[in-house]
């Protein structure tokens, strides 16, 4: 409905934030109607949202060197189509919610057509953000259900041994560290069962660019606070999040062990949530994605004006949420 658009809310659209914004977003968090995500997608201009769907089957995953002789796209690409531009054909969702295990947010599709050279592959179920590397995969591995790696080769095997489907000695290599913190391309392709007679196809679920400067916003026990990142002279370039129930977040994570290479941020912050007036947050700190991400890119620096007026935007839609919410109420109070 037009009295809840939040196009014309937003006074400043598609701001230029020197850092990147990259929502890995869980499938099923596509139509919920509280989302921050999409005001993101609106308001800044250097922002990805892919696509992550549970592991109920096979999935093979590549990991390759970013090429070092071009420059990082300003947006993700999405099957050739600009995430956030009026043709995209990205759905997204939003939150992030650290000891949430409710809902936290997402949105419908934005429609628009597509141009013939930018249609999505056929193959393609769940576009992510397309790179343009040709690097050779530098590691592979194969995971099954609940997240459990079945076989993984990679071109550190002679240094550091043979140890099974282990993919975190990859992390104590000093040589797979050297080459991964350049940045990386990952690809995730997972077998569909395509009819009763169990019948599978490989579709390509995303390919990933991932910038040298990746951090990700998730509170691990061993995260870095915003003070120890900048005392360790870490620039950030690119901020990856993940959208889901807490329940969803801690899936995707141990379901995409890539995410492991990458220094792990967390906010320490005491404030309460916008959500707080829709739904409970379970303490202070645990925010939508909209929230993390201005509050992270914040801190990080270079903040655009008008960035803060995006938690004005957001809480004008809690309020819709909360009128809709009274307005029903009435109704079956009065009838």
């Amino acid at each position: 409905p037009a009295r809840t658009c939040l196009c014309t809310r937003i006074r400043s659209p598609r701001l230029d934030h020197p850092v990147r914004v990259t929502v890995l977003q869980h499938s099923l968090e596509r139509k919920h109607p509280l989302n921050s995500t999409q005001i993101l997608r609106l308001a800044l201009k250097n922002v990805a949202v892919a696509a992550v769907s549970d592991v109920n089957s096979g999935v093979e995953f590549s990991i390759s060197p970013l090429e070092q002789d071009r420059e990082i796209s300003a947006n993700g690409l999405v099957s050739g189509v600009e995430v956030g531009s009026p043709n995209s054909v990205v759905e997204s969702n939003g939150a992030y919610c650290p000891g949430d295990e409710r809902d936290c947010g997402s949105i419908a599709p934005n429609g628009g057509e597509v141009s013939e050279d930018s249609k999505v592959p056929q193959n393609s179920r769940a576009c992510g953000v397309l790179s343009r590397s040709t690097s050779k995969p530098v590691i592979s591995f194969r995971m099954g259900k609940k997240g459990i790696i079945e076989s993984i080769d990679h071109v550190w095997m002679s240094q550091i041994g043979h140890r099974g489907a282990d993919f975190d000695s990859i992390l104590d290599c000093q040589s797979a560290h050297d080459v991964l913190s350049n940045g990386f391309v990952v690809r995730k392709s997972q077998n569909l069962v395509l009819n009763s007679s169990l019948e599978l196809e490989e579709s390509e679920e995303f390919v990933l660019e991932v910038p040298r400067g990746s951090v990700l916003l998730f509170p691990t026990k061993n995260a870095l606070s915003i003070d120890e990142l900048k005392a360790a002279e870490f620039k950030v370039r690119n901020l990856i999040l993940l959208d889901g129930t807490w329940m969803k977040a801690k899936r995707m994570y141990s379901e995409n062990p890539w995410l492991k290479l990458l220094p792990h941020l967390k906010l320490d912050l005491e404030v309460m949530s916008l959500y707080r007036e829709v739904r409970s947050q379970p303490k202070a700190g645990c925010l939508s994605t909209l929230e993390s991400a201005i509050y992270a890119m914040k801190a990080v620096g270079g903040s655009p004006e008008g960035l803060d007026q995006l938690l004005d935007v957001f809480e004008s839609m809690v309020d819709d949420q909360r009128r809709c919410k009274d307005e029903r109420l009435g109704k079956s109070t009065s009838g």
